[in-house]
């Protein structure tokens, strides 16, 4: 891991930064949104019946959402509006598209519109800088309740900044910047907050779920922070559509976006490998418009750089829950679980003083930018740099006998090839720290040893058979290091310093201390007879997860 170091501000002023001045023009822009998201709406249901029958199913599926999943944050005046138009819908003897139908169509889109748009605001920023390196120090030092000290500095010991960060900060000046981080917890996105802000760039745009606007102190920071309001229940098509213009028009104004795209955390702990292509087809389409349809002289033919972030825990504060639904929706009726989910005083004790008194890091990896169709561009000027190293201009991908030219089919072509390049990145780009290497040789050699049994099983397997003779463990551990090295070397994944400079004992030792350190149960320890066994085998499964995709079972 390289060593963090202090960054300066690529834009100095905040009132240059692209978020600033899309939320200072948040009037006109709204008007370009809304006429931009009729137009699409427009062009994927070219006639009047196709129109009706969404518009229809629209009102349908809205009086079905307020009424069977109901959240604080749907206001009064929402379900009014919804019922008055099913009421008003089901007055009428024969459905036809007529011009206040249309009316009707319009106000839907505007409702969405106004809803998703998000809002940026340089005081609320500038408190929540200085109020994040504050809580990112006291949830990474917790002994440290009091006294003075500079809490950026603190956090940055602890939270370990790598990649290209100095191409990405250089990339910034020439283009729009396109993070797509791996999602694993909760903690993500306050996490990549900090770290977009300590390298020194300007604030990004990014979802958040409309559900964590329930919460009306986080609605309120969120709200002035460049969030934009994404609702999961909304399967419309009005809404999904105006949902991708807005992603269109903010990428294509130049401003550096965010989004998960696997869509949501990773339930059994996996690096993502089957991406969301609706949000990432948006990023092609701008990067298209710029060509074809640029929304200003300034952007006309801007480059969008695609920069994968790769985030490593040693453990995931919802590790339990999340492994939970996954095996819930994988096994259905062979998963069950036990009765003893309640903590004891003793276990939760034991907890909170792992808590206070662990010493755990963090990794962020900024991979290597990337154009729309996955191509690596140099880090200086921003060209795409094709096979054999030669510069390539992507507008030639996007003209048709010479001729730039809009092109569904294609732009989901290109959409898929990049979801496929951002996949092998996550895996090139993680960061594997000892505990990942940890959980994975035990699970493994459980799973070997017990062949005749499912995942399932494996779970259930008493205590008496999870426990591993430490010399075993060793040698095989040992081995799958020499193994990863080799891999390192190659490129295909990045190894912790711990695990290339320790020795065996020392690394492992480490390992074991950090694997899923904030659970009551022990993901990986040592018996008193100084064997490895587990407290828990959904966890050790969970954390084993974070190494498949590399094609090793087969070393056990």
């Amino acid at each position: 891991m390289s060593r963090n170091r202090d960054f300066t501000r690529v834009v100095p002023n905040i009132k240059d930064w692209p978020i600033y001045k899309l939320s200072n023009e948040k009037e006109q822009f709204a008007k370009l949104f809304i006429e931009r998201s009729l137009e699409q709406i427009r062009l994927k249901t070219p006639n009047k019946q196709q129109l009706e029958d969404e518009l229809v199913k629209a009102i349908y599926l809205e009086n079905i959402r307020l009424k069977q999943n109901p959240w604080k944050v749907d206001t009064k005046e929402e379900k009014e509006f919804w019922y008055g138009l099913k009421k008003n819908l089901n007055k009428r003897t024969q459905l036809q598209t007529s011009n206040r139908d249309n009316s009707v169509f319009e106000s839907i889109v505007e409702k969405y519109a106004y809803e998703i748009l998000g809002n940026f605001n340089e005081k609320t920023y500038d408190f929540a800088e200085t109020a994040t390196a504050q809580a990112f120090n006291r949830l990474l030092n917790p002994t440290r309740l009091l006294g003075n000290y500079d809490a950026q500095d603190q956090a940055s010991k602890r939270i370990h900044v790598m990649g290209e960060v100095d191409a990405i900060r250089k990339l910034a000046t020439k283009g729009t910047i396109v993070l797509l981080p791996t999602h694993h917890s909760n903690l993500d996105s306050v996490l990549i907050g900090w770290a977009l802000n300590y390298i020194g760039l300007p604030a990004f745009l990014y979802g958040a779920g409309l559900n964590l606007f329930n919460n009306r102190i986080m609605g309120y920071y969120m709200n002035r922070l460049g969030a934009y309001k994404i609702d999961r229940r909304k399967k419309n098509s009005f809404y999904l559509e105006t949902l991708k213009t807005y992603s269109k028009l903010t990428i294509q104004r130049g401003c550096h976006t965010l989004f998960f795209p696997g869509g949501t955390r990773s339930r059994s702990g996996k690096l993502e490998s089957k991406l969301k292509l609706g949000l990432l087809s948006t990023v092609v389409d701008a990067q298209q418009l710029n060509f074809t349809n640029p929304i200003s002289k300034e952007t006309a033919n801007q480059k969008i750089f695609i920069v994968p972030l790769v985030i490593s825990y040693h453990f995931v504060l919802e590790a339990s829950q999340l492994i939970d639904q996954y095996l819930k929706a994988r096994g259905k009726e062979k998963y069950f679980t036990g009765t003893d989910s309640i903590p004891s005083t003793t276990k939760f004790a034991t907890f909170f003083r792992k808590l206070i008194t662990s010493k755990s890091n963090l990794a962020l990896n900024f991979g290597k930018p990337m154009d729309i169709l996955g191509n690596l561009v140099d880090k200086e000027t921003g060209e795409s740099i094709g096979i054999g190293g030669k510069k390539i201009d992507i507008k030639d991908y996007f003209t048709n006998f010479g001729k730039l030219t809009q092109d569904d089919q294609r732009t989901s072509e290109y959409t898929r090839m990049l979801a496929s390049k951002v996949s092998e990145r996550y895996l090139s780009e993680n960061v594997v720290l000892t505990s990942h290497l940890c959980t994975y040789a035990a699970f493994e050699i459980l799973r070997k040893r017990h062949k005749r049994l499912d995942l399932y099983g494996l779970l259930r397997l008493p205590k008496e058979d999870r426990i591993i003779p430490y010399d075993h463990f060793m040698k095989v551990i040992d081995k799958l290091r020499n193994e990863m090295i080799e891999m390192h070397d190659a490129g295909k994944l990045v190894l912790s310093p711990y695990i290339l400079n320790s020795n065996l004992d020392r690394f492992v030792k480490y390992g074991l201390n950090n694997a899923g350190i904030y659970h009551n149960k022990k993901t990986l320890f040592l018996t008193k007879d100084g064997n490895v066994s587990s407290e828990d085998m959904k966890l050790l499964y969970f954390y084993h997860n974070r190494m498949t995709g590399y094609g090793i079972s087969n070393l056990f």
